[in-house]
């Protein structure tokens, strides 16, 4: 189901109503064009009565800057229900298929129109970056939900942003959702692709795509106990535990292999251990403490 054209008799290409199987099209991917803010309502509420008619003179008098998605709860309550919405009105608003804002209750038509313009109006590059800064603290900390709404905050704004489309996808990965990474980083566009900052993204869903099962580490954990020197093994078991997040063991083996014989497999082990530490950051413990243990098995 398409937005209606605007120029049609009674019709408004900004506003419109959705069932639970077009959310997908009508917000999901309508939104990577720009905001699309989706009013879940009832018809048995009375503030949901309120909010319409404003929320819809707000965004039409927007022009085109944000559409109006409205989804009745009564008849499709899946949606509502996998956002974890539990009164009514509920106000979301989607940026690049994600969910990044939102309110609850019927609000005057001066604070809907402060939340469009909050997710509307052009930043200065210093005010995005330090949006990032922030994004990249919060999802350090473990808060998910916070580095995914200031990312899709800084996305509303800079839709080509490589490092919030970056950030996203960091966070669907620290969620464990590797499918949603995935397809994240494939709708990145192709003159994007190759930015050093998806480089590491990469690197990560690599690593996670290959993840091991303990009969494997089991496996290549006997094949070295039988031959200490057996590089191969070592090589293969390094690679499992860092899949594993075991990246303490990881690092261990790989600079075991390079104290051993640096050459070995055409400087195989130290080109991992680069692969991992890019994959992991520069900021990660494991990384700049192998990164110094590296220095020292190299240079000395």
């Amino acid at each position: 189901m398409a937005f209606t054209d605007v120029s049609a008799p009674g019709s408004s290409a900004l506003v419109k109503d959705t069932t639970t199987k077009d959310f997908g099209v009508d917000v999901v991917q309508e939104s990577r064009n720009q905001p699309v803010l989706v009013d879940f309502w009832a018809p048995w509420c009375g503030p949901c009565t309120q909010l319409g008619p404003i929320i819809e003179k707000a965004v039409r008098e927007a022009g085109g800057k944000v559409k109006l998605v409205k989804m009745n709860t009564d008849e499709h309550p899946t949606i509502a229900g996998q956002l974890g919405i539990k009164s009514l009105p509920s106000v979301i608003a989607f940026v690049n298929g994600q969910p990044v804002d939102g309110f609850v209750g019927a609000q005057p038509e001066s604070q809907i129109k402060a939340f469009i313009d909050k997710l509307t109006k052009p930043l200065d590059q210093a005010s995005l970056n330090q949006f990032l800064d922030e994004a990249d603290q919060l999802l350090a900390a473990g808060d998910l939900p916070g580095a995914a709404e200031l990312f899709g905050g800084v996305l509303a704004q800079s839709p080509n942003d490589v490092r919030a489309m970056a950030g996203l996808i960091r966070v669907q990965l620290q969620a464990g959702d590797l499918e949603g990474a995935k397809n994240l980083l494939a709708s990145i566009p192709p003159d994007k692709a190759n930015d050093p900052a998806l480089a590491a993204i990469r690197a990560q869903i690599e690593l996670a795509d290959n993840a091991p099962d303990e009969s494997e580490i089991a496996a290549f954990e006997a094949a070295l106990a039988k031959n200490a020197n057996d590089h191969q093994a070592r090589h293969d078991l390094a690679a499992a535990l860092a899949a594993a997040g075991r990246k303490e063991e990881a690092v261990d083996h790989l600079l075991t292999i390079i104290r051993k014989d640096r050459n070995w497999n055409e400087d195989g082990a130290r080109k991992q251990l680069v692969q991992l530490f890019e994959a992991w950051g520069p900021t990660d413990e494991w990384t700049v403490s192998g990164r110094r243990r590296l220095s020292s098995i190299l240079f000395s």
